[in-house]
This record gives C-alpha cells, sequence and structure tokens, in this order.
C-alpha cells in the first residue's frame, strides 16, 4: 500500500459514547485507506467492538465525526445518521464479518451470499451470478448448492465473506473472523480475507484477540478503557502486500 497516494475511505475525530456510566469509546480518532488491513486489539472491555460498530454504522456514537467515502465517491457523514439511513449505508458501502458467520442455514452458499444484493433490489438470477462468482473466487466453486450445515466452519467464513463483499463495498470489517476456526483453518480465511479486501485496494478492519491475525495486518491500532493507547506498522506485511499487487 502506497500511503501517499491511496486514499483515506473512512476518517473518524473525536468519537465517544456511553453506555450508561461506562465511556466505552473516549475520543477516538482513526483513519483507514484504500488497500490497508487494520487490526484492533485489546482487552475485553477495551472499546475495540463498539468502536468497531460506530465505524461500520451499526450504531451511532454520541459525538464525534465518521466521515466515509462512498463508491460514487461522494462523502458522508455517519454521526446523527437514524436508523434507516445508517441501513441504507449498509446496504450500499459497508460489509460485516462475525465471529460466527451468522448465515442462515436454510439457504445454500450462494443465496446466503446473494442476500445483500437481493435485499437491495437486484433481481435474484443477477444476485445469485455475482455471489456464485464470489464464492469461486474463495475456493468454493462447486459448493454452491451446499447447505451451510454442509460444510466445514472455514467454508461457512468464506461464504460470509462472500456475503460482505458482493455489494462491492469498499470498507469491509470484521469482528473477530478467526476465534472460532483452529489454527490451520484461521490462516487460510485470513488469507483469503485479505487477498479480496485490502489486496483489491478495499479497506479492512479486524477486530481480534489473536496475534497472528494483527501481524498479518498493515497496522494494528491497540486500545486501552475507550482510547486508542498505541499503534503499530507491519512493514514487512506491506512490503509483501505490494510485491503481491
Amino acid at each position: 500500500m502506497n500511503e501517499t497516494t491511496s486514499p483515506t475511505l473512512l476518517h473518524a475525530v473525536g468519537v465517544t459514547k456511553r453506555y450508561g456510566d461506562v465511556l466505552a469509546l473516549a475520543g477516538v480518532d482513526v483513519s483507514i485507506r484504500a488497500g490497508e488491513a487494520v487490526a484492533v486489539m485489546g482487552a475485553s472491555g477495551s472499546g475495540k467492538t463498539t468502536l468497531l460498530h460506530c465505524l461500520a454504522a451499526v450504531i451511532s456514537p454520541d459525538s464525534g465525526s465518521i466521515r466515509m467515502t462512498r463508491p460514487n465517491g461522494s462523502v458522508i457523514e455517519l454521526v446523527g445518521m437514524d436508523e434507516d439511513a445508517r441501513s441504507a449505508v449498509r446496504r450500499s458501502s459497508i460489509g460485516f464479518i462475525f465471529q460466527d458467520h451468522l448465515l442462515l442455514p436454510d439457504l445454500t452458499a450462494v443465496e446466503n451470499a446473494a442476500l445483500p444484493l437481493i435485499m437491495a433490489g437486484t433481481p435474484r438470477v443477477d444476485a445469485e451470478h455475482r455471489a456464485a462468482q464470489w464464492l469461486a473466487h474463495l475456493g468454493l466453486d462447486g459448493m454452491q448448492d451446499r447447505r451451510i450445515g454442509q460444510l466445514s466452519g472455514g467454508q461457512a467464513q468464506r461464504v460470509a465473506i462472500a456475503r460482505a463483499q458482493v455489494n462491492g463495498a469498499p470498507m469491509v470489517f470484521a469482528d473477530e473472523p478467526t476465534g472460532a476456526l483452529d489454527s490451520a483453518t484461521s490462516t487460510d480465511v485470513m488469507t483469503a480475507l485479505l487477498q479480496s479486501t485490502a489486496r483489491q485496494n478495499r479497506g479492512l478492519v479486524v477486530v481480534t484477540h489473536d496475534a497472528d491475525v494483527a501481524r498479518r495486518c498493515d497496522r494494528v491500532l491497540h486500545m486501552q478503557d475507550g482510547r486508542l493507547v498505541g499503534e503499530s506498522f507491519a512493514p514487512q506485511q506491506r512490503a509483501e502486500a505490494g510485491s503481491a499487487r
């Protein structure tokens, strides 16, 4: 990633969030550039998941600014949006991956992956065609018609990765995406996630407790008591990513 030329996809300043007497976020500043993978680490209760949910327009902060550049080049302010407006942003510009993938067991892999497009109004045939292309890209060619219970944990998480990106979202967020996987499968899934997001000039933010996952990202943000208390970089990973593109 070339930080001098890569555009900023997400820029947050002074983000705060309080739950009753608990200050979950205490004025956090962070920017994410195109082609950048950022890990967020910290102990339970440090605020990392709250930060992820604010940046991904899942919840609205109490104060601050979060500006996102959409695929059409327009810049929008997420803070202060109501739920309907945030839902529209998530449908068009954001992908989200959960630790337990949260796929629908009664649907096939391709139906699960196509859901964001179908919900946005894309005809089912077109949506499933694009979803099938994503599944093939992620190594699941031939598994499109399998139900989730017929897939391994790693395969199911790849379906979740496809679902998060089928809408062409420039920003992808992942909450402990490898937390339920063994180490070998975790490595494979993280490789697929990096190659399909940051290495394709999207922005990726990963909340993780896994130091191995964090080391594969370009930058690691360390949180404590709702604040960013440190930042580290992985120049070797950036070099490897640059040579691969």
